[in-house]
């Protein structure tokens, strides 16, 4: 149960949830015993001691890991593009590259394995690419008849809940493993639950439980330390403001990658950052402060050139729907910037066909809000099969 805070000795820190590798440890790692062992993972992947899941498992008796697979930025978590499969310097293990030339592991790529573990951090984004990550190991596993574990741990964002439009079936990509909304609520372990009934992957898969997790906590109420997932995933502040702001970065904009604060800046060379400050300030949107900002990225798009846009600091993440804010800041670039902004391939994160159609029509951005709730209720009802916590 989560506790209140404000009640709380101020010397007094949360204890510590126990992660899925801490769990398994704790059990003497009985369920991977005997077992020739494939593991999914990255370096924040980490257990209460601060050692990766790759050493954990690596050194435990009775466990025989042989091979490790990476995601999307690399087993460091600290690469961006295709990645080719390499050799992990401390264990001298293997990495077969699950973002290179191809992100499907092959039969040849599990061979002589007799179960794959899968523990990564996720940020708990539809469009975050780890869980079709895992969901793809999960499907040639279930190919191969092995046995799929997953390593839980908590959805840094959960209490957020469900936030956005439902994915129309049609778009489903890398990008967007299954109909559900942007933020989905859901950890890893619970997600692969999903995907195993919903998807009819047929896996058998079992999904080692945290221990003293509340679905109310968010990340820094858990007692574990924060460890970037991703080059651009720095702080938690920037996690509770990315499924609206990343949503946004398939169009025109930089949204702060090559700066100190990705995902908490936005803006392009055309875009009027004053005007469209103001006009976000007068929406008055809960949570969150509107101010305008020039910045120069130092990477990805428009590299070297001065933008101007917005800076968005988190004020009550308690308050804030952050796929609300994205259709805000999408809704005023569009009326502000009509010629210019190009909302096309919005599509590719966002989506929904419906949503992106109200978007450029410029409709009332609580509308359009409004719009996604059927389908949040929908999926509410399917999610709660599959929640462990």
């Amino acid at each position: 149960v989560a506790q209140d805070k404000d009640a709380m000795p101020t010397a007094e820190k949360p204890a510590a949830v126990m992660t899925g590798i801490d769990v398994l440890a704790a059990e003497r790692f009985e369920a991977l015993a005997g077992l020739r062992v494939g593991l999914l993972t990255h370096k924040a992947a980490r257990d209460r001691q601060g050692r990766r899941t790759v050493d954990v498992l690596a050194t435990a008796h009775g466990v025989k890991l042989v091979r490790l697979f990476s995601p999307e930025h690399g087993l460091g978590a600290d690469r961006e593009g295709e990645i080719a499969g390499d050799t992990d310097t401390a264990t001298g293990l293997p990495i077969v590259s699950l973002y290179g030339a191809s992100k499907r592991p092959t039969a040849a790529s599990l061979q002589g394995l007799d179960a794959v573990v899968i523990d990564l951090q996720d940020v708990g984004v539809r469009f975050y690419t780890y869980a079709t990550s895992m969901a793809y190991l999960m499907e040639e596993a279930s190919r191969q008849k092995m046995k799929v574990i997953v390593l839980d741990r908590p959805n840094p964002i959960g209490p957020a809940g469900l936030q956005g439009p439902i994915l129309d079936k049609d778009q489903r990509s890398f990008v967007g493993y299954f109909e559900m909304p942007i933020a989905h609520g859901m950890t890893m372990g619970e997600l692969a639950r999903l995907f195993n009934v919903e998807n009819a992957i047929g896996a058998d898969l079992a999904v080692i439980g945290l221990r003293g997790y509340s679905r109310a906590a968010w990340y820094d109420e858990t007692g574990l330390a924060w460890e970037s997932p991703s080059p651009n995933l720095r702080r938690q502040e920037a996690t509770v403001l990315y499924p609206g702001i990343g949503m946004l970065e398939f169009t025109n904009l930089s949204v702060g990658r090559g700066t100190a604060t990705p995902f908490e800046i936005l803006g392009a060379p055309w875009v009027d950052g004053q005007a469209l400050a103001k006009a976000l300030q007068r929406r008055s949107i809960p949570g969150v402060r509107i101010a305008a900002a020039d910045f120069v990225p130092r990477a990805s798009k428009f590299v070297g050139e001065r933008c101007s846009g917005i800076r968005i600091t988190l004020q009550d993440r308690r308050r804030v729907d952050a796929v609300r804010v994205g259709v805000e800041v999408a809704v005023a670039l569009r009326r502000l910037h009509p010629e210019t902004w190009a909302s096309k391939d919005l599509i590719r994160l966002l989506g929904s066909r419906e949503t992106l159609a109200a978007i450029n029509a410029g409709k009332e951005p609580a509308a359009i809000a409004a719009s996604w709730q059927a389908g949040l209720d929908k999926f509410r009802t399917l999610q709660a099969k599959h929640l462990i916590y």
